[in-house]
């Protein structure tokens, strides 16, 4: 018979030591702590991602997409090379952009005379006339001879018209800005400044004065004389006390390369002036083109005979000048055509003499007025010499002997530094004069 267990635990008492067992707590490691130790940098040591190895299939399929970017980079590097070397393509492609940017290709001709309404003939800046036909989308209104029409660059019909045909060299003679010269700064003159005054000034800005007295103002008139007497001066000064438009043109510039150039020059610098009345044209140095004629085989000579006859067309034709006043200027008065500068073209001839002692003195004052002269210097002395002075030479005396101070590091100008400069202004003005013969 079996045995009872000795004890009065119940059976299974091994199950309470399990539960103390469980009861207990695990040991787990202690805190580190931070007493004594640098703080380390960047993220804890909890907070970090664990690393991640990609499997056999990830690596795969990287290494596919990287050979397909391949493959597409060595196509796009294949295609810009394809494009870089079509040279055909690419030169019509350019082609094609630059004749959007110009447009139809067309030239500028002058319209000779109108046929019919279809038709007409025209004539090309450096070629022959043409018979050629107008284009149905022209405006027939504005066609009449001698305007400037737009040209087919092959059939030369024409297809256009331009509307302000001003020649640019016109437009670079209007002086925008008035000089700085006035009366005042011309010594003497006394009678030329009164004479311009009643022949340009006074119509532009009193015409009923003329009106009440029965006559016709002027039309314009001329300054002669030597040079460096203040022929150009004057003009400045007028321009500077009127508010007209003042055109200024040198009588070089109106001879042009090719035939017809010059007159049609002319045509458009008093148009420009008859738009702009009341208004003044200065032409310097008319001997360039108003020279008298005279039977010449030479084209060029020809040219500048026709410019001339263009202008006395203008001075005295059948059109009313108006509000237009000439002033012409030139140092040889003899070589013009007396067709020029005779009565109801030029009427007034005003003369620049050589100044006297008088006007030499205002001269000599005005130039010296901002100059330190030393108590030495006598101006009189200077005024009174016999030396034919123009008022060019004298400011040149006046600059020189500044000069001379300068060079020497004076700020005062003393009565040798006046003798040495009039010697050297009288040596070079004499210096082309011949020598005379002693026998």
């Amino acid at each position: 018979m079996g045995q009872a267990p000795s004890s009065g635990m119940p059976p299974g008492g091994h199950k309470d030591d399990k539960d103390k067992d469980k009861k207990k707590p695990k040991w787990e490691p202690p805190v580190p702590t931070r007493v004594g130790k640098k703080k380390r940098r960047g993220p804890d040591a909890a907070s970090r991602l664990p690393p991640v190895f990609p499997t056999t299939r990830c690596k795969l399929k990287m290494l596919k997409m990287e050979r397909i970017k391949d493959y597409l980079l060595m196509e796009e590097e294949f295609v810009a090379n394809q494009a870089a070397y079509s040279g055909e393509d690419r030169t019509a492609a350019d082609r094609s952009r630059v004749d959007e940017l110009r447009g139809s290709p067309m030239g500028v001709g002058t319209l000779e005379e109108i046929i019919d309404d279809d038709h007409a003939i025209v004539s090309s800046g450096n070629g022959p006339e043409f018979y050629v036909g107008i284009m149905s989308f022209v405006d027939k209104d504005l066609l009449e001879p001698g305007c400037s029409v737009l040209l087919h660059h092959k059939t030369h019909a024409v297809v256009g018209v331009l509307a302000d045909d001003t020649d640019p060299m016109v437009s670079v003679m209007k002086l925008d800005k008035a000089p700085t010269e006035s009366y005042a700064d011309i010594g003497g003159l006394e009678t030329q400044i009164q004479e311009i005054k009643e022949s340009v000034e006074l119509p532009l800005t009193h015409p009923e004065l003329y009106e009440e007295m029965g006559i016709r103002p002027p039309k314009g008139v001329i300054l002669y004389g030597v040079p460096g007497t203040g022929k150009t001066l004057l003009a400045k000064a007028v321009a500077n006390q009127t508010s007209a438009t003042f055109l200024r043109i040198v009588g070089s510039e109106l001879i042009q390369k090719y035939l017809g150039d010059g007159p049609k020059l002319v045509r458009e610098l008093f148009r420009v002036a008859e738009e702009n009345a009341p208004s003044i044209v200065f032409i310097d140095e008319i001997d360039a083109v108003g020279t008298k004629r005279y039977d010449s085989t030479s084209g060029g000579e020809r040219e500048i005979q026709r410019t001339m006859l263009e202008l006395l067309n203008q001075l005295d034709g059948f059109d009313e000048r108006g509000d237009v006043k000439v002033i012409m200027a030139t140092n040889r008065i003899q070589s013009l055509d007396p067709a020029l500068i005779r009565p109801g073209r030029i009427d007034r001839k005003i003369e620049f003499p050589l100044p006297d002692t008088k006007t030499k003195r205002h001269i000599f004052k005005l130039h010296t007025s901002r100059m330190s002269l030393a108590e030495d210097v006598d101006l009189e002395e200077l005024v009174m010499t016999k030396d034919d002075l123009s008022g060019a030479d004298i400011k040149a005396v006046c600059t020189e002997a500044g000069l001379l101070a300068l060079r020497e590091r004076r700020m005062r100008v003393t009565k040798a530094d006046f003798t040495t400069a009039r010697e050297k202004v009288l040596y070079r003005k004499d210096e082309n004069t011949p020598a005379g013969l002693y026998l």
